[in-house]
Parts: structure tokens; C-alpha cells; sequence
């Protein structure tokens, strides 16, 4: 039996997995660094510039989460099955699951501890092979050519100036 294919984009798609899953996994590092084995990795000469950049990455990473949800209306958009590419969608198409990562990389940047700098690089890459796989295709089907387009001028996670040209 084929499985019905909605017509209408989804609220919430694969984010809460994958929240829920970097979330996890950036409290258990945290906690794990402070355990005795972890201790030679921490690097207590870099605490303030790690703590700064920490705390500029989480504000970073809630500013551009409520600038995604809200400022952007995006339940709006949903409710009336557009795709959004404007605002911070024009400078990255996925800022939610960004702001996310984000926000867990400056807290990892807290404990100050080397070893932990290879996860945002993991959750990069989590975040890459989940989205090709589930929402890229999903919206290549539901908005064609639109979609497609967007694609090739705005970053997937990485927020950077959109290469649409410019007249």
C-alpha cells in the first residue's frame, strides 16, 4: 500500500528528531567533560574567549530561531503552502535546525574543552545527510522549480549572502 502524499508542507518535518537528538547529545558531552578522563582535553588558558564565544553563539543561535518562527511568520507561509526566501530564509535555508546548532555549540564552547570542538562538525553532518534525505526531496517534489532554484542560491545550514544575482 503507497503512502499518501500530503500536498501541504509540514510543521514540524524532521526537526524535533533532530533537536531532540543534539540536544542529547550536547548534555551528555558537557557532562562527560567534567569527568576525570576528560580533564587532560580541557584548555582552561582559552576559559574566557571559549565562554565569550559561547555565550555570542547562543544568543546568535536564539535570535536567528525566534527571527525564523516569528519574524518571519512561518506558520503563516505553512498555513498557506508557500516556500519562504525571504528574511533569514534568504541568507540560509534552514535557520531553525542552524539556530539549534548553534545554540548547542556555544554551550559545548562552555565547558571549555577541546575534545568537544569535533561535535559541531558531527552535527553538521547529521544535520546534512537528514535534510537531503527527508525535507530537500519532499520539497523538491511539492515546489519544483521554486524550490530548486532556492536550492542553488542559499546555504542549506551555513548562513552566508544568497547568490541570487543582483541587478
Amino acid at each position: 500500500m503507497k503512502k499518501k502524499q500530503s500536498a501541504h508542507l509540514s510543521f514540524t518535518g524532521p526537526g524535533p528528531y533532530y533537536s531532540a537528538i543534539i540536544v542529547a547529545m550536547t548534555v551528555g558531552a558537557v557532562y562527560l567533560s567534567n569527568l576525570d578522563f576528560m580533564q587532560p582535553f580541557k584548555i582552561q588558558a582559552l576559559k574566557i574567549p571559549f565562554i565569550v564565544i559561547g555565550i555570542l553563539l547562543l544568543i546568535e543561535g536564539v535570535t536567528l530561531w525566534v527571527s525564523a518562527n516569528f519574524k518571519s511568520r512561518l506558520d503563516k507561509h505553512i498555513r498557506n503552502n508557500q516556500l519562504v526566501t525571504t528574511g533569514v530564509y534568504a541568507v540560509v535555508r534552514n535557520p531553525i535546525y542552524t539556530s539549534i546548532t548553534l545554540a548547542c555549540t556555544g554551550v559545548l564552547l562552555f565547558s571549555t574543552n577541546a575534545l568537544l570542538l569535533i561535535l559541531p562538525i558531527l552535527y553538521w553532518a547529521f544535520l546534512t545527510v537528514l535534510l537531503k534525505y527527508t525535507e530537500e526531496k519532499w520539497l523538491a517534489d511539492l515546489y519544483k522549480e521554486e524550490y530548486l532554484q532556492y536550492k542553488k542560491q542559499v546555504n542549506r545550514c551555513i548562513p552566508w549572502p544568497s547568490r541570487r544575482a543582483t541587478k
